[in-house]
This record gives structure tokens, sequence and C-alpha cells, in this order.
């Protein structure tokens, strides 16, 4: 079972910040330390990555204050570099932290709550504090809809990590339709060869193969794996 949950969510928080922050924004320097952080997390250097981002955390606390939505997303993403290495007693006070800080500031409706909310969740979804993620995920759902719309990949991310909390505690039945809402969305939003569909498709694939019905998965899996090899045969073209 896969997540979409916190790269896509945390980058996409990040790369919102500055157009909301408009000429008040942290500067220069913060952009360009986040954009460092951006391609050390991708590039795997993880503890390299949370030097520079505490760095532009610092910077965006000194040029805008500590209550700044560029302080919630460097928040945000510190947050998420400690998630990734597994450190969650670091990660969840900043999570926690940043989505105050937007709360406050952007108000409880906007998107980058949503945001803060699912990553939140996606916190205690993996040490298996399912009671607590649950009613995060649905709050974030909930935003997503009224904010962007129903049919928006942003949707479709939450939705595929509501499923998923169902699937993992074996309640098929809630999560199948949140998987397949979610499969139509990126679909029409992304178009039918996207990562992520492939990623919908193997969700849903997984959970017809722990529900006995093995032939209803082997079209979703054969599919996925013509995504995936696709993807792999475009990044072997530009590495060329």
């Amino acid at each position: 079972m896969k997540h979409i949950r916190l790269i896509v969510l945390a980058l996409a928080f990040l790369g919102a910040m500055p157009s909301i922050a408009g000429a008040q924004g942290a500067g220069i320097e913060w952009d360009i330390l986040n954009q460092e952080v951006v391609e050390l997390y991708q590039a795997g250097k993880y503890d390299r990555a949370v030097v520079v981002a505490r760095k532009a955390l610092e910077v965006a606390e000194q040029t805008v204050g500590p209550n700044h939505p560029n302080v919630a997303a460097s928040l945000n993403t510190l947050a998420l570099l400690y998630d990734t290495q597994g450190d969650y007693a670091k990660a969840e006070p900043l999570y926690k932290r940043s989505l105050a800080i937007v709360e406050k500031a952007l108000g409880p409706d906007h998107p980058n709550v949503a945001a803060s909310l699912n990553n939140l969740a996606g916190l205690y979804d993996t040490q298996g504090d399912y009671a607590k993620a649950e009613p995060l995920y649905k709050r974030s759902l909930a935003i997503s809809e009224k904010a962007l719309g129903p049919d928006h990949p942003d949707v479709a991310t939450s939705l595929n990590n509501l499923a998923l909390l169902y699937d993992t505690q074996g309640d098929y039945a809630k999560a199948e339709p949140l998987y397949k809402r979610s499969r139509a969305i990126v679909e029409k939003a992304l178009g039918p060869d996207h990562p992520e569909v492939a990623t919908s498709l193997e969700n849903l694939a997984a959970l017809y193969r722990r529900t006995k019905r093995a032939k209803e998965a082997e079209p979703l899996e054969q599919r996925a794996a013509k995504i995936r090899a696709i993807k792999r045969l475009g990044t072997t073209c530009q590495v060329h």
C-alpha cells in the first residue's frame, strides 16, 4: 500500500507560501534555502536537508516573525524531513505549530490548513494511531473539497489516504469507494499515464487481493506496471 501524503503535500505547501505572503515574504535567501532543501530531499540527502531547513526556519522567523505563513512552511518542511527519517517525536510538534500558524493566519478553511492536517494525520497513521489520524484526514478532505472543488488532485490525495487508513484496519467496504473516487480524479486531472494513477491502481489492486478478488486485481496491476515502465523509459531518455 502506498500513501501519497507527505511528499506531494509538503512540497506543494512549501511552493504555495511565497505567493500567499506576497511582498511581505521571508525573502530571497529563504527561497534559495527552500529550493536547496527540495533538491536535497529528492536526492535522499536528509541529514543535510535538515541542516538547511533549520537555517530556512531561522531566516523566516527573523525576517517575518514567528507567526507568519512562511514560518509555517519551514516548520512543515522540517517536520517532513524528521517524519521521513522516522523521528516522529521531533516531527509532531513542528507539524502542530505549523498547523496553528496557518489556521490563524489564513483561516480554518484554507487549502494549506488541509495540507497541514493531512501531514499530521499521516504522522499518526504511520505510528498506527488511527483514532487520531481519521478525524484529521476527514477534516482535510472536507476543506480541500470546499476550497478546491471535488475534482482537484489534492482531494484525490485525501481520499487515497483516508482509504488507506480504512484498508489498513481491514474496513474494506469503506476503503474501496474512496480508492475508486481517488483514481477517477487523478486520471481526469493528471492524465491516464501519470505515476499517481499507477499508485491509485496499485492500492485498489492490493485491496482486491486482500479480499480474494484476484481477477479484478490483475488488470489494474498490469496497467500500473505499464505506467511505471513508461515513466522509467522517459527518465532513461532524459538521462541520455
